[in-house]
């Protein structure tokens, strides 16, 4: 389950970063076997459209018309990326949970890390505190990737 919480972690910043994450370790072969929606996220198609979409992101959280994460549209593309994520990694008989557990962990840490990111913008900068927050969220990801691959070596 360490993999679900770490997925939502990531989802609770970035919403678009756990699926492009994802499709990157489907095409590596480095998803659980069985994983939900597996055989889609190996596409190519799925793969850059995915990680256009992360990059996208990223790009559109540096700039100062970026909504705020934590309201409701942001939230629910949070949970349910996070919930789907957190599915995938998780082993098969716990699924659900693994769902419930990054959905609920994304909710949190969208909030605390808006809250991180005023006071950090406030000391460093937009872009600079944008590029950091990045940096962990995609450490965060592979982090669960890595999680799910081990348990499943």
């Amino acid at each position: 389950m360490l993999a679900s919480l770490l997925i939502g972690l990531a989802a609770g910043q970035r919403a678009m970063t756990p699926p492009a994450v994802l499709a990157v370790a489907a095409r590596q072969g480095a998803l659980p076997s069985g994983a939900p929606a597996g055989s889609l996220l190996r596409r190519p198609g799925a793969l850059a459209g995915l990680l256009a979409l992360g990059l996208a992101e990223m790009a559109g959280d540096k700039m100062p018309s970026a909504p705020d994460r934590t309201v409701l549209p942001g939230l629910l593309a949070r949970t349910f990326t996070a919930a789907f994520a957190g599915a995938v990694l998780a082993p098969r008989a716990q699924r659900p949970a693994g769902a419930g557990l990054a959905a609920a962990v994304a909710l949190g840490s969208a909030f605390g890390g808006v809250a991180l990111r005023r006071r950090s913008m406030d000391a460093f900068g937009r872009t600079p505190s944008g590029l950091a927050e990045d940096a962990a969220v995609v450490l965060c990801a592979v982090l669960a990737i890595a999680a799910a691959r081990r348990r499943r070596d």
